[in-house]
């Protein structure tokens, strides 16, 4: 038995989402939440608005673009965009991880657009972003794989002139990554990721040019009602002033205010670009120093700064055949959690067996470093198991 390390995470939550809440949240936080309330009455708009007008400028969204709180999460923001948006166009979907799949599913099999072109990587890796007509096509994908833990290195290989529209599934890389809103006409995110918000909620940002899609086409198949942008061939101005599509949880919208004030307080994007930075430069030099772990996204410029997915590469364990490296990986999430050390970092279901470390904002830097001596401890003890 090797001697389990002394200092402990101050925080074990490092969940790919929901995420760890912000450094010093409480309850009390929330004493502001109009609970009991309509959030059609006045103060229920202005909660609303005021998340809007938050996010705006934490995000750094230019002032032209519509920002709404809609239904579902991120999934109900991005198919939202999806039903409302593609068939004016050819589409290229990008995929290369669990939820770029997801989106290849709504556009090939539900909506079966006969003009989709797939474009793949293989977990880990980032598809040839060369083959893509940016120019031309409308184009859906993840910023950051949240499930391979590979991202964009940028927006270069989208086009300023482009005649189609990009889709961007930016739910765990808003609030810690750059986005290039030039480049971009749907953005979307959901709260229980880089801040740590709760559960249920969706944010679509909208391009001038998406909101001129929206009001000159119109899909040749039905829209459910939590679907609907427009009225009469306009845009629902309302849903991008706080008047959302369905009841939202007053409570949940306090805790993303709480979110999004901390974020201010704390120098907005820029600072919180800097933490997730930190945290993921901690962990990847921690893992570049051992041989018993590696990074699953294969070149370093493609590597995620909040969802860092980590294989098993110890030569002694792999020796033993493909499920060796599985089992580790699973008694290492195991083991940190009965200790109380580290909760959800087992790798996401469809993903190669292995770790997946939440390194977003609200995780602590000295966190990190804590945990990196624990996954020495329990791999150790995972290894020795095996004999």
């Amino acid at each position: 038995m090797t001697t389990a390390p002394a200092v402990r995470p101050a925080r074990p939550e490092f969940s790919s989402g929901p995420c760890a809440k912000r450094p010093g949240w409480s309850f009390e936080g929330l004493a502001g939440a109009p609970l009991g309330r309509s959030h059609r009455a006045r103060i229920g708009k202005e909660k609303l608005k005021l998340a809007i007008d938050l996010t705006r400028e934490v995000l750094e969204v230019p002032a032209d673009y519509r920002i709404g709180i809609v239904p579902a999460s991120d999934t109900g923001a991005v198919e939202m965009a999806l039903w409302s948006l593609l068939g004016a166009r050819p589409v290229d979907m990008l995929a290369w991880e669990s939820f770029g799949e997801g989106w290849v599913t709504d556009v090939v099999r539900q909506l079966k657009l006969a003009d989709a072109r797939v474009i793949r990587a293989p977990y880990g890796e980032l598809p040839d972003l060369s083959q893509v007509n940016a120019a031309e096509h409308d184009v859906v994908f993840t910023w950051n794989g949240t499930t391979s833990g590979v991202r964009v290195p940028d927006a270069g290989w989208i086009p300023a002139g482009r005649k189609g529209l990009t889709i961007c599934d930016a739910t765990s890389a808003a609030f810690a990554q750059p986005l290039d809103f030039a480049k971009l006409d749907v953005v979307t995110f959901s709260w229980q990721k880089a801040l740590g918000g709760e559960g249920a909620h969706g944010v679509i940002i909208l391009s001038p040019r998406a909101v001129e899609r929206l009001e000159t086409y119109t899909p040749p198949w039905p829209l459910p009602k939590i679907f609907r942008l427009t009225s009469r061939g306009k845009l629902s101005e309302g849903v991008f002033r706080g008047e959302t599509i369905n009841t939202p949880s007053m409570l949940c919208v306090e805790d993303y205010i709480d979110a999004l004030q901390w974020a201010k307080s704390i120098g907005g994007l820029k600072a919180l670009v800097a933490r997730a930075d930190a945290n993921a430069k901690t962990l990847n030099d921690w893992v570049d120093s051992r041989d018993w772990i590696s990074n699953l996204a294969v070149k370093p410029e493609t590597r995620s700064n909040t969802s860092v997915c980590l294989v098993i590469s110890d030569p002694q364990v792999l020796a033993k055949g493909p499920e060796a490296g599985a089992a580790v990986a699973k008694g290492i999430v195991a083991r940190l959690e009965a200790e109380g050390v580290a909760y959800d970092i087992g790798s996401y279901r469809d993903a190669p067996a292995g770790l997946r470390i939440w390194c977003g904002a609200t995780v602590e830097t000295s966190d990190i470093a804590a945990l990196t001596q624990w996954l020495d401890w329990a791999f150790a003890e995972e290894k020795a198991k095996l004999g």
